[in-house]
């Protein structure tokens, strides 16, 4: 059984895929049997024959505007509202860990940019994506939990008005190719995190360019060392 599951796991993902031997038959049975539940909830919200697999228990907003490719999976109790003018694009093979919000517009003052996720990408649970300013992120990089982006700040250099209604501005963050982004960490607007990084667990990642295959850590975010050394 376990023989058969690998294969048709490896033929949804399009790479090698190996359960581990110790998971019990009952475990699994229970396991796919979620899936096929999952898989036949995304088919009745988007009205495709596709495979994506979607929580009962999720929110799915504005879904004319999602652009997905196969194998999307979406977690139990996720938020997402594609409002925006770009809308929300998936690429293949990616996950949506549970309970992550994902906001494309924070105000319906002024549409938001939206969301570009490349193949092959994690987003680990309880994590909060702002896309007002626009987010990108590049294939095969994959997000620990309770991440939270923020792709948009408010104005307040006049002291006179209320912070609230000075307006906002965004420059959008950026995301490259094979990053690991650990836990807890916190991006903020006007980022570029190039290919290969790795910003360290609890890190706050402030508006500036993060050189590619570089690790960084700390409040805020500072180069530890390069990966190749």
């Amino acid at each position: 059984m376990i023989r058969i599951i690998n294969q048709l796991i490896a033929k949804f993902k399009n790479e090698e895929f190996t359960i581990d031997v110790q998971i019990p038959t009952s475990y699994l049975i229970r396991f796919f049997f979620s899936k096929c539940v999952n898989l036949f909830y995304g088919v009745f919200i988007f009205r495709k024959i596709k495979l994506i697999f979607i929580h009962p228990t999720s929110v799915i907003k504005c879904k004319n505007k999602i652009l997905y490719g196969k194998n999307l999976s979406i977690d139990r109790w996720c938020y997402i509202d594609a409002l925006s003018k770009k809308g929300i694009v998936l690429g293949n093979n990616v996950s949506i860990g549970k309970k992550t919000t994902i906001e494309c517009t924070g105000s319906l003052r002024n549409l938001g940019e939206g969301l570009v996720v490349g193949k092959n990408v994690g987003l680990g649970t309880h994590g909060f994506f702002g896309c007002a300013g626009g987010i990108n992120i590049g294939d095969d990089t994959i997000f620990g939990n309770f991440v939270s982006l923020h792709s948009e700040n408010y104005n307040f250099k006049n002291i006179n008005i209320p912070i609230r209604l000075q307006g906002v501005n965004r420059k959008g963050i950026s995301i490259g190719k094979n990053c690991w982004i650990g836990a807890k960490v916190t991006i903020l607007d006007g980022v570029t995190i190039e290919d290969g990084c790795i910003i360290a667990a609890g890190c706050v990642v402030t508006e500036g360019n993060y050189s590619s295959n570089c690790i960084y850590a700390g409040v805020p975010a500072r180069l530890l060392k390069q990966r190749n050394n």
